[in-house]
């Protein structure tokens, strides 16, 4: 079996995870290349490939002399969100298919040049949202299929995580976090529910994105966390910053079939971790928060309020039916490789494309649609909430293309 190789672009938490905890448990992938601007974090993945393969990956600090390797199949691009866009598009122009991390676009022209790159190399891309291929919203999109919570008419979903020590850790940690709370005021992480949302709602096949507005809450939470953890003793140059990220941001996003999606980003203030994915139909609803179904009808008398608390949790109820099949014959191993296992769905997924030439069910239009939130959302509440235009990166092709799910959803059970 010819094994594919990949080089890994950027090292930091993100990158060094997917590395360690999934592309090194790939039997079929050798990683041939290691990147990062940081000379320790070279070291540190050169040296856990060499305990793991047993030989030693070439490493740079150029993501240029990745490109150069001989023989090399794709590459894994998981640099800070500015360069995400421009370092794919270099690997596409050079023929390497790339797996980009997720993140938000800075402008349409990067976006429009993304597709652009695409189009005219016709390299493989792959936009590497994780949560498409996580177990509730995968069970969320089987019942949709199956026609169990009717015409969809609403979606919510959010980036509920605080992230007040990581953000303010930035100069420290080396992270690029901190710089874009400081001079950015957006929806800044969009795709980890608007990802899902998107595919039940067939975006980019046989529906669009229409348009959106976005509104932002004042920004003190970081401020105040910093001042209260005295965090300028560590790192002078936050002392009496301003941020201008609001601590919570909510977008509503039109669709062309009459839908509507609400996107909340929430990471600056004390709270739990909550991405809120919530689906709503005319027979009923799935929210994932509780893990649970409500179908037009179960409740037999007025009092549904108790009848919504005994729906708690009986996701579990409708797992024979609507949970792929992979979820539920996943192992303790795929399970550790990341995010509860979803991580090792999306990059098997990518090695398996490589490997038999299909296109990535990710594609760089979706990636294109779902990141130019960020710069929309951005205007629009420099605009005091003007609705901003959502461009057709498929220019009209979106009518023909035909709705593609990201893995078997057990259809003949559904």
């Amino acid at each position: 079996m010819k094994k594919v190789k990949i080089g890994v672009i950027g090292l930091g938490q993100r990158g060094y995870g997917v590395l360690t905890s999934n592309l090194l448990k790939m039997d079929d992938l050798d990683i041939v290349g290691v990147c990062d601007l940081y000379d320790d974090r070279v070291e540190r993945a050169v040296k856990a490939v060499a305990d793991v393969k047993g030989y030693t990956p070439f490493g740079t600090g150029s993501y240029e002399e990745i490109f150069a390797i001989e023989g090399l199949d794709a590459v894994y691009v998981a640099t800070c969100w500015e360069t995400h866009v421009s370092i794919s598009i270099d690997a596409m122009r050079k023929g390497i298919p790339v797996a980009c991390e997720v993140g938000g676009a800075y402008s349409l022209e990067e976006c429009y040049a993304l597709v652009q790159a695409y189009e005219e190399t016709k390299t493989p891309f792959a936009f590497m949202e994780n949560c498409c291929f996580n177990n509730s919203e995968l069970m969320a999109t089987a019942a949709v299929r199956a026609g169990a919570l009717g015409h969809i008419v609403h979606c919510s979903g959010a980036y509920g995580h605080d992230l007040r020590q990581e953000v303010s850790h930035g100069n420290l940690w080396r992270h690029y976090r901190l710089n874009n709370y400081r001079d950015r005021n957006c929806e800044n992480y969009p795709t980890h529910e608007l990802g899902p949302i998107a595919k039940i709602l067939n975006i980019n096949r046989g529906n669009k994105f229409v348009s959106l507005v976005s509104i932002a809450s004042k920004a003190v939470g970081l401020a105040e966390y910093i001042e209260d953890k005295k965090l300028y003793e560590q790192d002078d140059t936050l002392k009496d910053t301003h941020f201008k990220q609001g601590d919570i941001v909510n977008t509503i996003i039109t669709c062309e079939g009459g839908e509507t999606i609400l996107l909340t980003l929430d990471t600056t203030l004390p709270r739990s971790y909550s991405r809120a994915f919530t689906v709503r139909g005319t027979k009923g609803m799935y929210e994932m928060d509780t893990n649970s179904f409500f179908f037009d009808g179960m409740a037999e008398d007025f009092d549904t309020c108790a009848y919504y608390k005994r729906c708690i949790d009986n996701g579990k109820e409708y797992e024979e039916r609507f949970m792929p099949d992979l979820w539920r014959s996943m192992t303790e191993e795929q399970k550790a490789s990341g995010h509860g296992g979803m991580d090792y769905f999306i990059y098997r997924e990518f090695i398996d494309c490589i490997k038999e030439g299909r296109t990535f069910p990710i594609d760089v239009y979706d990636a294109a649609a779902w990141m130019c939130i960020t710069c929309l959302s951005e205007k629009s509440i420099e605009s005091n909430g003007a609705p901003q235009a959502i461009p057709d990166f498929t220019k009209g092709a979106y009518k023909t293309r035909k709705p593609l799910d990201v893995i078997n959803l057990n259809k003949e059970n559904l």
